[in-house]
């Protein structure tokens, strides 16, 4: 067990799978209380057993983030478990790869999870960071590749994706006097559940996946959860206590091309 985050009190969004997971076992192995917020209740309460079979605390809390309720009822979950909260992980999402044929319904979808409800998240979160006595806190967004680069039939995702980058600076500079830092990484190809998910839409085999997808990386492979993980622990952490309103490429080189 690490020490980066001890006596810290973590949310992490989407936190049952790839980077959410990755991210949830990490901060947990470096001290921190984890709340693993997510749609999925199995596998959101196996990452929870994990953690705790790991000499980690944490707890699942089964959240759609596009639901206000839900949101609310997390946050005061936690702060009743963890008596605080110290650090938010936006990492939940929805991945709608739509072009100009998207519909309204695609694009209600897409907006309602990645941005309405990465900013009541954030919203609620905020209040509660705001109650502690010596106040502060971090906030880290996930943001994306795809709010920098144009890629094919991705205008709803990456629409998404770079409302949160923008947000990221405008939330840094709205709660920096109350002590709250907001950073965003933004990650290149990573191998996760909703990358199976898209090949197997795709009719996809993941060794073409992976092929097609790495030559676009100056690193010539695509990523792994606990390869953004890292960085997401990074600017959680006091580490980065003068870092806000930056965000960090996790991209394997892509976007330098």
């Amino acid at each position: 067990m690490g020490e980066r985050l001890k006596d810290k009190v973590a949310i992490v969004t989407g936190g049952a799978a790839g980077i959410g997971q990755a991210t949830s076992i990490l901060f947990a192995s470096e001290g921190a209380k984890v709340a693993v917020a997510d749609i999925d209740e199995v596998a959101g309460s196996e990452t929870v057993a994990e953690i705790n079979a790991r000499g980690g605390q944490a707890l699942f809390v089964k959240t759609d983030i596009s639901r206000e309720a839900d949101v609310s009822r997390l946050c005061d979950l936690v702060v009743a478990k963890f008596q605080k909260l110290d650090v938010l992980v936006n990492n939940a999402a929805t991945f709608v790869l739509k072009g100009i044929d998207a519909t309204v319904e695609d694009w209600h979808h897409s907006l309602n999870v990645n941005v309405i409800g990465t900013a009541q998240m954030s919203r609620y979160a905020i209040a509660k960071m705001k109650m502690k006595e010596s106040g502060g806190g971090a906030i880290v967004n996930l943001s994306s590749i795809s709010a920098f680069v144009a890629q094919p039939s991705f205008v709803t995702y990456s629409a998404t994706k770079a409302a949160i980058l923008q947000m990221t600076r405008n939330m840094a500079m709205d709660l920096a006097p109350f002590k709250i830092r907001v950073n965003c990484v933004c990650p290149g190809t990573i191998l996760t559940r909703a990358s199976q998910d898209h090949m197997a839409r795709m009719q996809i085999k993941e060794d073409d996946f992976i092929a097609e997808e790495a030559v676009k990386h100056l690193l010539g492979r695509v990523g792994q959860p606990m390869e953004v993980a890292y960085p997401i622990l990074f600017l959680a952490s006091d580490e980065a206590s003068f870092i806000t309103g930056t965000h960090l490429m996790v991209d394997g080189g892509y976007t330098t091309q």
